[in-house]
């Protein structure tokens, strides 16, 4: 579990609010997708774990986060996602990073990444330094808060597609069979030494049910062969030079702790991701 690989770096990845990080480096429809990897925390994963020319790999690309930051960072990025609106977001994100001067390349897989060894090109094989993702912590995320005439509601909180074998619809035994299958797969395609980083958080799946879904991922990666090397905390709020910790959450989650503690559940508001870091030995 992940109180045996203790937190050895804290990524100061929030500074500044996701919105900003992403504007005018991210097509505006990327608000559309429900979950996104933060900016920042992927630069600074792909900087420290790679190389200028590295192969970067994430089989769940979404919107495309990790292969456009590694573009600016002068990687190679390959990306798969299972749903074909968010490849193709992905896809323009790629391109508006290689209008804006990144000087790596990257390109998209539609298809289910339970079965990559069969979508990604046979070069791939051995040769990615750097695989970075993210898995779905359920049907609803993050999502955006809109103004209506009858008050305020959430809008693209939703994965798009629940027939098309995404894990976010699976059920938590199923995501973690598929994750495990991914990560397998994923082993074959690094290089001798090469890095796993895996970005997630706890989850509750009921308002008294609390899953630790860092712990299930730790225990999935290194049953595939993977050797964990580190663990560290990626901030989703601001640290200020006082040290006060300015939360970046929205409207819902503040609501949904508030809800929680009237009900006698201790809740608080999530200031960090965990970020295992593995190695293919």
């Amino acid at each position: 579990m992940t109180d045996a690989l203790p937190i050895t770096s804290v990524w100061l990845t929030c500074q500044i609010p996701a919105r900003d990080q992403r504007r005018g480096r991210y097509v505006r429809q990327t608000s559309s997708h429900p979950a996104k990897m933060l900016p920042h925390l992927a630069a600074h994963a792909i900087s420290s774990y790679s190389e200028p020319g590295d192969l970067v790999f994430d089989p769940m690309c979404g919107a495309g986060t990790t292969l456009v930051e590694a573009m600016h960072l002068g990687r190679r990025g390959i990306g798969i996602d299972i749903e074909p609106r968010y490849a193709a977001l992905a896809e323009a994100n790629i391109a508006f990073a290689a209008s804006k001067g990144a000087t790596g390349t990257a390109a998209v897989i539609t298809g289910d990444a339970t079965g990559l060894l069969d979508l990604v090109p046979a070069s791939v094989v051995g040769r990615v330094g750097l695989v970075l993702t993210s898995p779905p912590y359920g049907r609803g995320t993050h999502g955006l808060v809109q103004t209506t005439s009858t008050g305020m509601r959430k809008r693209n909180h939703h994965y798009g597609d629940r027939e098309s074998g995404n894990l976010a619809y699976a059920g938590w035994s199923r995501l973690l069979d598929g994750f495990a299958s991914i990560l397998a797969a994923s082993y074959h395609l690094l290089r001798p030494g090469g890095t796993v980083v895996i970005t997630c958080r706890p989850v509750r799946r009921e308002r008294d049910d609390l899953i630790d879904l860092p712990g299930e991922l730790l225990t999935t990666a290194r049953s595939v062969g993977l050797t964990a090397v580190q663990r560290c905390a990626a901030m989703l709020a601001a640290v200020r030079d006082d040290g006060q910790i300015v939360h970046r959450a929205n409207m819902f989650a503040l609501m949904a702790v508030r809800r929680s503690r009237d009900d006698g559940i201790p809740v608080h508001l999530l200031a960090h991701e965990d970020v295992l870091i593995l190695r293919r030995c």
